[in-house]
């Protein structure tokens, strides 16, 4: 045991090097951190670079958290709009003749076809907009299928939603929000906010930092569905009555036909117009987007266009020429601030279903200065008590086991750093507890020493003894703790989260720092001093 190749040395110090020098970034401001990342050569790699330091969370830097919840009542209207366009349009393409208009029942839409011939080809056609949903259980097939389709005896055709469907796009409408979400609060991916998804219609968006709650509501509280129509002329009728903000409020006919949608817009960026100083948004469409706008704008010269946002006019401007390049820019009673967060807007692009706000508080920064200095004081004295009881058990060990946990400590910050994690209040429990568990090794491989040593073996094969015969008890511990650990991660949120995470890491670097470490940090001191027994 006292002879370790010279490659291994290599490998473990350079192990032990690396690990501590992502920890060192945490030692620093910001302000330090960014000048060694722009102040370093270009042919040093960013990766080699001592620049991330562990995310602090809510609960120690204090900001804001906001809990959404997805409109469902307005998710069905979507959907039951939906039904009803894409019945209008089979109904067109197929040439079949109905009776009145199509009504809407509760969850869809509906009707009446009086000619068995023409049921006949509607039904199919609209089996075929359902699309299934999980596996065939015990509720039958409406369940399992996102639409269903009836015929009543007298010719009427309903087209509903199903629960099932409902809840499948809540999901899509979910997954799909927390990535608008965050493209809208960390556009240059710098705010670390943490976006979780609560049951199946609800996200937890915490933004460390952040002390103005009343910004954030107004980012996330806009689905910002922006399209582009022409206002209404005198006389037509497929017309919507929107308020308009130029109008002081006021609604005015705007047509339903869209021309272009948000989706075909690839850039959004505020700026201040050239000739009357005001801010304005600029935007630039991608080449379907540009297509229709050239061609829209070409043939309605002198006619208002109408940009609609979330279902209200921000701008009506005249069409004086026809905008064929693809940009062109939004105007209006704008502020600096307004026209900052449409770009931002504009650019995460629109939310799948409307959000609507159940929840909000704000952290202050005092509380979370309180916990970094309750939690730093809490892991000082604990390591320190650790120390103490080390060396007044295991003298010249204990202080081999006491550099070890400096350095378990040290690697357990450097890989959290590289992660990326979150450090909360949680996570600073845990590496207080992984403190006092991380020299149960140590005591385990000690107390075999001492063993073997009483039973008249020499020193030597004591030590390689405790090592060897210790080994498999201190897997078998730490495997059962990382069972326990990952399955907080795995079943918990929040804080249960961030104390797992801290555990699991804990456990992963007590190996290389309570066996190896220790081992050659014992080997070293037996070649230097010689000794005929156990310092303890």
């Amino acid at each position: 045991m006292l002879r370790f190749q010279a490659r291994k040395v290599i490998v473990v110090l350079l192990v032990l090097f690396f690990g501590c020098g992502l920890a060192l970034p945490n030692l620093f401001s910001q302000q330090t951190r960014d000048a060694i990342k722009n102040g370093a050569p270009s042919w040093i790699p960013r990766i080699l670079l001592p620049i991330h330091a562990v995310v602090l969370g809510l609960d120690l830097q204090g900001g804001s958290h906001v809990l959404l919840e997805i409109d469902r009542s307005d998710l069905i209207r979507s959907q039951v709009t939906q039904l009803r366009d894409d019945l209008r349009r089979i109904l067109r393409e197929e040439r079949i003749s109905f009776q009145g208009g199509i009504g809407t029942i509760a969850r869809g839409v509906q009707v009446r076809v009086p000619e068995a011939a023409d049921r006949a080809k509607l039904l199919p056609k609209l089996r075929e907009l359902a699309q299934p949903v999980g596996t065939l259980g015990a509720f039958g097939p409406s369940s399992n299928s996102t639409l269903e389709v009836t015929e009543q005896p007298d010719g009427l055709v309903q087209l509903s939603v199903t629960e099932a469907g409902i809840n499948e796009r809540i999901r899509r409408a979910a997954g799909q929000a927390i990535e608008v979400i965050r493209r809208r609060i960390d556009p240059d991916g710098t705010v670390e906010p943490s976006i979780q998804l609560q049951g199946i219609d609800r996200i937890l968006v915490q933004v460390p930092g952040l002390q103005d709650p009343q910004h954030l509501k107004t980012i996330l509280g806009q689905t910002a569905k922006l399209q582009f129509r022409f206002v209404a002329e005198p006389g037509a009728t497929d017309v919507d009555m929107l308020p308009s903000k130029d109008n002081g409020g006021q609604r005015i006919p705007v047509s339903r036909q869209v021309i272009v949608e948000g989706a075909d817009l690839i850039d959004a960026q505020p700026a201040f117009d050239s000739r009357t100083s005001q801010p304005i948004v600029n935007f630039r469409f991608n080449i379907r987007g540009a297509q229709r706008f050239g061609q829209a704008t070409t043939e309605n010269l002198g006619r208002a266009l109408a940009i609609v946002l979330d279902d209200e006019v921000i701008s009506s401007p005249v069409v004086q020429s026809p905008i064929t390049g693809g940009s062109g820019q939004i105007s209006g009673n704008f502020t600096v601030e307004s026209v900052n967060n449409l770009a931002i807007l504009l650019r995460a692009g629109a939310l799948p279903a409307k959000m609507t706000i159940v929840e909000e508080r704000t952290v202050g920064p005092g509380l979370g200065a309180d916990s970094i200095h309750a939690g730093k004081l809490a892991t000082l004295i604990a390591t320190a008590l650790v120390i103490l009881y080390m060396l007044a058990t295991y003298g010249v060990f204990g202080l081999i086991a006491s550099i070890a946990l400096l350095v378990h400590v040290c690697l357990i910050f450097g890989l959290m750093s590289v992660l990326g994690a979150t450090m909360t209040l949680p996570g600073i429990a845990g590496i207080v507890l992984t403190i006092g568990t991380a020299v149960d090794s140590n005591v385990l491989i000690y107390e075999r020493m001492r063993e073997e040593e009483h039973q008249g073996r020499p020193l030597v094969s004591a030590l390689e003894a405790g090592f060897q015969r210790a080994f498999a008890t201190i897997i078998d511990s730490n495997v059962t703790m990382l069972i326990a650990a990952v399955a907080l991660f795995s079943l918990g949120s929040g804080p249960v989260r961030g104390f797992a995470v801290v555990f699991i890491l804990g456990i992963l670097t007590t190996v290389i720092t309570a066996v190896t470490l220790t081992r050659m940090l014992i080997a070293l001191w037996y070649r230097l001093a010689r000794p005929k027994h156990l310092p303890f």
